[in-house]
């Protein structure tokens, strides 16, 4: 089992058994906020080998656009599907920056759905995901924290990225 120290924690991140590595696909949930960027940099940080497939996801979420009883204005949702392509056109850039090859898929949806679904299509060993601590708690009792509904919903391992304030940059593959 190989061991390394993230933001002052110890985490397994890889394990190793007659060569084979524990993960072989990453999903990464990526929408451009500073949350997300987190599990981004998780990901590169967690320095996957070359066979690594990663994938890099970003959700259109239609009730994010005023959609009340299935009406979601064309003007507001083409702005949103603009501003989220571009997000994940970005989260490619930096990690291919950092030296990870990168497959990207934009859908639309709920969040923990999609993500879910694409975990289990593509048999994600692991999927990261951001983690905002700005929602109040009567928010997360109200929607469910997403970081819990998705550990009802993936069959896989899940890291949940928290935010740290002193890593500010990206590090580079070597």
């Amino acid at each position: 089992m190989k061991l390394r120290r993230i933001q002052g924690q110890l985490l397994c991140v890889q394990k190793r058994l007659v060569g084979v590595i524990m993960f072989n696909k990453i999903l990464v949930a990526y929408n451009g906020t500073p949350e997300s960027r987190t599990a981004l940099q998780e990901c590169i940080q967690l320095n996957p080998p070359a066979s690594t497939s990663i994938h890099l996801l970003a959700v259109i979420e239609l009730s994010a656009h005023g959609m009340a009883g299935g009406y979601c204005p064309e003007v507001a949702f083409a702005n949103r599907t603009e501003i989220v392509k571009q997000a994940l056109a970005a989260g490619e850039a930096l990690m291919t920056a950092a030296g990870l090859r990168v497959t990207t898929h934009l859908h639309i949806g709920e969040p923990v759905d999609v993500i879910g679904s694409l975990a289990d299509s593509m048999g994600a060993d692991l999927v990261i995901v951001g983690h905002s601590r700005r929602k109040g708690f009567a928010e997360r009792w109200w929607r469910g924290s997403m970081d819990a509904l998705l550990a009802e919903r993936v069959k896989c391992n899940i890291l949940v990225a928290l935010p740290n304030p002193v890593a500010t940059k990206l590090p580079v593959r070597s």
